[in-house]
């Protein structure tokens, strides 16, 4: 038992300082990524939506957009958190909001209790998403206006955006891969030695 946890903290340590050992070329990488990340769906919000349509940019995207472009080997920055975290904590926020509309007290714990059980059920565990879930119950107006619509639009498309941005940015050098997984690995090098034949 002493052991293993000894050993425990040991990986901790190591895991956590290697996560801060960030030069100056990642903290650039990770500057642009989440400028144009979130410039991009700020941009569509301002000239592409009317201003009492004006919800495209959640703040629940400014904590996703620190682990997609600054933490890209998290297990919680990976795609399918991303997408699947924010999409199930939407659908979770707006089913409790439809149920209890009207006890904060009680819709905000609920929508983010249940959205973290599901996203740990799924594993697409994203911590962003239990915001995006408080979102949903406690914005009045527009966004409870937008009911279930408010998963497409702003928060899966939005994701979409980051997740296309963070492709391109986390792997436009050497130093950075992203997604960690094998299989989205293949896919991209395939994709990326197609292009350098033509």
């Amino acid at each position: 038992m002493k052991k293993n946890l000894k050993r425990t903290l040991r990986v901790s340590k190591y895991v956590i300082y290697k996560e801060t050992l960030v030069d100056y070329k990642e903290h650039f990488w990770s500057f642009l990524g989440a400028f144009f990340g979130i410039g991009l769906i700020a941009f569509l919000q301002s000239h592409y939506l009317l201003q009492q349509e004006n919800v495209f940019l959640i703040g629940s995207f400014g904590a996703s957009s620190v682990l997609i472009y600054g933490a890209i080997q998290s297990p919680l920055a990976q795609p399918r958190n991303l997408v699947g975290g924010h999409v199930i904590s939407a659908l979770v926020g707006v089913t409790v909001y439809q149920i209890v509309p009207d006890i904060l007290w009680l819709s905000a714990p609920l929508a983010v209790a249940f959205s973290i059980i599901l996203m740990q059920y799924t594993k697409t565990l994203h911590p962003p998403g239990g915001a995006t879930a408080l979102i949903a119950v406690t914005s009045p107006g527009k966004i409870a206006d937008l009911g279930y619509w408010y998963v497409l639009s702003p928060v899966l498309s939005g994701c979409l955006i980051l997740l296309l941005v963070a492709l391109i940015f986390n792997n436009l050098t050497k130093n950075r891969s992203y997604p960690t997984s094998m299989r989205w690995k293949r896919i991209l090098h395939k994709k990326h030695k197609h292009n350098l034949k033509k």
